[in-house]
């Protein structure tokens, strides 16, 4: 099985974004608009709208139309959108637009296009497509650039369905002309997604720094909203300070956060934001192009994507002459978190410690003696070679083999299986003074010790391999 989703993502250390100037954080405000694009029965939609609006627990009223719904969408581009414009004038603003709505909104287009704001696609319509099929989405796909481009002059570059299928961001790769897609919340940093062999860079966007949360209970009055942005951005601002830059994004809607008793909230967040230094606001396709500019794509390995012989020829010599572990670890899931050296070792220590006792017994006797006969035969694997030439076991004194030989014939003889260390970890001297301490081990002990040595050996190998 092949897992779909990638919970890996940058890991632990995610790359230094570069802001422009060196700043600290890059505020991305996002308004969306999405009156005259909602579901109704006059825009030949089979129910009125139920979502984010000033109605609690509104349903679709299939087959008619809402009048109180409709009312609410229409203070959104008649007073919500001209509060939110003047509030954000001066700084740059991506739209999110239904392209529907803003074909019924010529006034409001035309303002947002004269204040240099970016035009993204908010899809077609502003409608569910969980259920629509894929080549009805992506005809509505193609309508919307058609008509957004006819409406605003221009073809949109950053794509953001927002109530997807689980066939949008597909589509939006597909559709070919999009330099970003928005339509995830996986990351605080844009990251390359790889789809039928192409990369397409997403832009994640956010549902938490968002004024939807007005319509589903999470903020109840202006204050909470400022204090959520305000946190958010301190958060961030103080890692970027540490030397871990982020985006912060904020989602708008003009017939929520555009309401007086909200809009306030916004106003203090920006005053807050604007009163810091070293603070880039930018548009979403800034980011995209500054992103694709400062890390481009680069194509990696990845294991979890080989077909199963290449994989078992890869990684098949990782436990010493054991290429099932590579092989029982394809069978298994594997995903992006495999894709990595940590991800993959743990995988394969997963399958080495599920396995019977005789198979990891015969791993352990696969390893051979250090500084032994097949050293000075010169009949060690290629990685064996390496490890022991690391540690300088491939230049002993006559003494010193004497010793090693010594040690490991009584090790050996003792318990079973050659003496096991991850000679990577260690010096010569630190791998003599633990032969002679381990070798008074009673068997069981050192059995545990020796199979935690392999799979450390593994993790080492792994890291050189991919890393």
């Amino acid at each position: 099985m092949r897992y779909s989703r990638d919970l890996r993502g940058y890991g632990q250390h995610a790359p230094d974004p570069k802001w422009p100037g060196g700043a600290r954080i890059a505020v991305q405000i996002v308004v969306n608009y999405e009156e005259g694009g909602e579901n109704s029965i006059e825009h030949g939609d089979a129910a009125s709208e139920a979502f984010l609006s000033e109605i609690t627990g509104a349903q679709p009223w299939p087959g008619q139309r809402h009048w109180n719904m409709e009312s609410i969408y229409d203070y959104g581009a008649r007073a919500g959108f001209w509060r939110l414009y003047r509030m954000l004038e001066g700084i740059p603003v991506t739209c999110y637009g239904v392209a529907t709505a803003l074909a019924r909104s010529p006034e409001q287009t035309r303002a947002m296009i004269d204040a240099g704001w970016e035009m993204a696609t908010h899809g077609l319509k502003w409608i569910d497509y969980r259920d629509v099929p894929r080549e009805v989405e992506a005809e509505h796909i193609r309508q919307a650039v058609e008509l957004h481009r006819h409406v605003t002059g221009s073809r949109p570059l950053g794509f953001y369905q927002g109530r997807t299928s689980m066939n949008t961001v597909a589509l939006g790769c597909e559709e070919g002309g999009f330099e970003y897609l928005a339509d995830s919340y996986a990351d605080e940093l844009p990251y390359w997604h790889v789809h039928a062999g192409k990369p397409q860079l997403i832009v994640p966007y956010t549902l938490d720094a968002n004024d939807m949360r007005f319509a589903n209970g999470g903020f109840t009055n202006g204050e909470e909203f400022f204090l959520y942005l305000r946190d958010a951005f301190d958060c961030l601002y103080r890692e970027g300070a540490e030397g871990r830059p982020r985006m912060l994004s904020i989602g708008l809607h003009n017939r929520l956060a555009g309401r007086p008793g909200r809009a306030e909230g916004l106003k203090r967040f920006l005053d807050h934001a604007r009163a810091h230094e070293g603070v880039w606001f930018a548009t979403r396709l800034d980011i995209a192009r500054h992103w694709a500019a400062t890390h481009p794509h680069v194509a990696i390995e990845r294991p979890s994507q080989m077909e199963r012989d290449a994989f078992a020829d890869r990684f098949g010599s990782i436990y010493e002459h054991s290429p099932w572990v590579a092989e029982r670890v394809w069978d298994g899931e594997m995903g992006a978190a495999h894709d990595g050296a940590a991800g993959l070792s743990a995988a394969m220590a997963r399958q080495f410690r599920a396995a019977s006792d005789g198979e990891r017994l015969a791993v352990l006797r696969a390893h051979p003696d250090l500084a032994g006969k097949l050293a000075a035969a010169r009949r060690l694997t290629a990685d064996s070679t390496a490890e022991q030439a690391s540690a300088g076991l491939d230049a002993l004194t006559d003494a010193e083999r004497a010793e090693f030989t010594r040690l490991n014939d009584a090790y050996t003889d003792r318990h079973g299986f050659p003496f096991i260390i991850a000679v990577r970890d260690h010096d010569k001297a630190g791998i003599m003074a633990a032969m002679a301490r381990r070798v008074q081990n009673d068997t069981a002990t050192e059995r545990i010790e020796a199979e935690r040595q392999v799979m450390r050996i593994a993790e080492l190998r792994l890291k050189a391999a991919l890393e």
